[in-house]
């Protein structure tokens, strides 16, 4: 008996005790996230069973051998299959499976929040549907032809009176901000301009959630009062005006709110976030006492949402990311930039982000021409995204969903 077939024994065991296994199979669907959905259950699930109660170190071992077995990437069936099995199975998981950064691979949807590999960026695309003004970002060089795409995010466009936002979801067909799988959004200006970036949860695990009557935002016929109700500042990006309408690409500037400047050091280290936030019955009763006490609810639409920045060290220490400078090509007569063939159709969307450093910072002149983040056109409604550390494939994604928003005052 393979080993696959015993964990498929061993899964279907325990029948309707937990809606893991059920997620593995949305997983497998090329309309849902290819990251193994990390499921928050509202009540605990009691584990029973022979499997629930291997002994320790032959679990730590057995799991321990599957992960060094998926050499392949985006091969992750196997290493999803045995968290799924129970609590304790996923617990020794997530302490064996590595972040991006250190083995380069996405396996749980906290690894979409955390920064990528530092020697090699993730190639990823993003494919665009103008019907219904989604975008869709997916793992590898190029789309399949059967359309089986690992589908790591999605974005929909919604516009409003005075700004225009994409929400961002880990899966295709689901935007609530009341659902699990709503992971931030990108909010513009007027002019298409000026963009923040906000992540349903801190970036860094130090945060603490205000339960004040002034960060609440929600009311009872809008989200479920026990999921979150905050956004915080990850991010911002800004464009310039071409107001002498001066030939040249975009100019634009990313500063990075939750990463220091410090992380492109040798030895720096970015914010990385071990798993999304908990939520109890304690803090679902504790919201309904509160919203009986009829405080003052503001919808989402507001323009007045009060926002939880994210502390950084020190004010004007977070990284700044600029666009690359290109040349111009005189045979070509245009403005031309190395993407090292991930790039193949002129496109005033197009762009390179390096690190923006002071020059009294000791970073090695290498390391400020290493491209962060890349993303250009290939055809009709597709276009490559590759990003490395220390930026996630959220924020990268978010940075480059700003390009695709109007901007007449930057053309």
């Amino acid at each position: 008996m393979s080993f696959k077939s015993i964990l498929r024994e061993m899964r279907d065991g325990f029948g309707s005790m937990s809606r893991r296994g059920v997620e593995v199979k949305h997983w497998r669907s090329h309309n849902r996230s290819f990251v193994a959905p990390d499921v928050t259950l509202s009540e605990p699930v009691e584990e029973q069973g022979q499997w629930a109660n291997l002994p320790p170190e032959l679990l730590l071992d057995i799991i321990r051998r599957v992960e060094e077995s998926e050499t392949a990437w985006p091969a992750r069936a196997v290493v999803v299959s045995c968290a799924s099995v129970c609590r304790s199975w996923r617990e020794v998981s997530k302490e064996i499976v590595k972040t991006p950064e250190e083995c380069g691979r996405l396996t749980f949807p906290i690894s979409l929040k955390q920064p990528g590999p530092r020697d090699a960026p993730v190639q990823c695309f993003i494919k665009r549907d103008r019907a219904t003004s989604t975008y869709r970002l997916c793992f590898g060089l190029t789309p399949s032809e059967d359309e089986s795409d690992k589908l790591l995010l999605t974005a929909r466009k919604m516009r409003r009176a005075t700004s225009t936002d994409f929400l961002v979801s880990l899966v295709a067909d689901d935007f609530s901000r009341a659902s699990n799988t709503y992971v931030g959004k990108l909010r513009s200006n007027f002019l298409g301009t000026k963009f923040t970036i906000y992540d349903s949860q801190s970036p860094t695990d130090a945060a603490i959630q205000h339960k004040s009557r002034h960060s609440r935002r929600f009311s009872t016929k809008q989200v479920s009062p026990k999921l979150p109700a905050y956004n915080y500042s990850v991010a911002t990006i800004s464009y310039e005006l071409n107001v002498l309408r001066t030939r040249g690409p975009r100019r634009m500037h990313s500063t990075m709110l939750s990463i220091p400047v410090s992380s492109i050091q040798e030895g720096g280290v970015a914010p990385t976030p071990t798993s999304y936030p908990q939520y109890s019955d304690d803090n679902k009763s504790s919201t309904l006492r509160a919203l009986k006490e009829k405080e003052p609810v503001i919808s989402f639409s507001s323009p007045n949402l009060t926002t939880l920045p994210v502390p950084t060290p020190h004010c004007g220490d977070a990284l700044v990311l600029k666009n690359k400078a290109p040349r111009w090509h005189e045979h070509l007569q245009c403005w031309c930039l190395n993407f090292k063939g991930r790039v193949t159709v002129a496109s005033v969307k197009n762009f390179q982000l390096v690190a923006a450093v002071d020059p009294s910072l000791n970073i090695p002149a290498e390391e400020q021409d290493k491209v962060i983040l890349q993303f250009g056109k290939i055809g009709k409604d597709i276009f490559t995204m590759d990003y490395r550390y220390p930026l996630s494939a959220f924020q990268a994604f978010a940075i480059c969903l700003s390009s695709f928003d109007t901007k007449p005052a930057c053309e």
